[in-house]
């Protein structure tokens, strides 16, 4: 029996109907500035996404593009005007910048309390220490798919396959905080198979189309494919993007799975809509 695809879209309307009637009742709409040097294909894909999905919510938005050859002092200046502005509420910095300049010091520079994207040093910390943060957003995606589920976390065998400081980390550290035994593999571990084959949910988040395989799976298990890798089609046929698990062999095994695209993605935006009001009301002191 094939597994039921939890799909992240009606989630994310959801979650964009309470934040448009929470909007409404502020004194002033959130706003939210993304800064973008140079022009990346990808970052500008997810800054078009980010704009409607700020324009469907109320939330207004600013993207603030900067030259491609900008050094790494006046990138942080520009970090440091919207620091400062009482009129932004939100800031994020678009990745990848381009070459030569400092993504970690550029995420570091951020206000914390205006850190939409949660990646400051001192939001990781506070998701670390299971305390309230503006928390990584594609990380709260998955914990919020795996809760959709209904699937008991206290006790439950959790492991999640990739460790990077946006989504391995921080997903499995909410995962603890919610009573799961987590386990953190990576691509070089020793008989990955042998971990992700006990897992009752297996989180997949690192970055390698079609990794984990089927018979990788443990029967009636929740997975969770962070991934997004694009695969060129053949002899001039169109591409296509697949997750990290294979899927076709996945959900012959699985009980819940995530699809690529339509899993863990649209609710990504969601998040950071929803770190950019809670990062409004707490500066306003709602």
């Amino acid at each position: 029996m094939s597994a039921r695809i939890l799909e992240g879209g009606r989630i994310a309307e959801q979650i964009r109907a309470e934040l448009t009637a929470e909007i409404a009742s502020m004194d002033r709409p959130p706003h939210l500035v993304a800064l973008m040097a140079g022009d990346d294909p990808g970052a500008r894909a997810y800054a078009r996404m980010q704009a409607r999905g700020c324009e469907e919510v109320g939330i207004d938005y600013t993207l603030r593009q900067l030259d491609a050859g900008i050094a790494q002092a006046d990138l942080l200046e520009e970090i440091m005007k919207a620091n400062v502005d009482p009129l932004v509420d939100g800031i994020i910095v678009q990745m990848p910048l381009p070459e030569g300049l400092d993504e970690s010091e550029a995420q570091g520079a951020i206000d914390p309390a205006k850190d939409v994207d949660g990646v400051h040093p001192m939001n990781l910390g506070l998701v670390a220490a299971d305390r309230d943060a503006l928390a990584p957003c594609t990380a709260q995606s998955v914990v919020r798919l795996i809760e959709e589920t209904g699937v008991e976390l206290r006790g439950a065998e959790v492991v999640v396959v990739g460790r990077s400081v946006i989504v391995g980390k921080p997903a499995a550290l909410m995962l603890l905080d919610r009573g799961a035994t987590v386990t953190i593999c990576r691509s070089t571990t020793r008989d990955l198979a042998f971990h992700t084959s006990r897992a009752e949910i297996l989180v997949v988040a690192i970055g390698r189309a079609e990794m984990i395989r089927g018979e990788d799976i443990k029967r009636g298990a929740v997975v969770i494919d962070v991934g997004m890798n694009y695969l060129p089609g053949e002899d001039g046929a169109k591409g296509r993007y697949v997750g990290d698990v294979a899927f076709d062999e996945a959900k012959e095994v699985a009980d819940v799975i995530t699809p690529v695209p339509g899993g863990v993605g649209p609710l990504t935006v969601t998040m950071l809509l929803k770190n950019a009001v809670e990062a409004a009301k707490r500066q306003r002191g709602l």
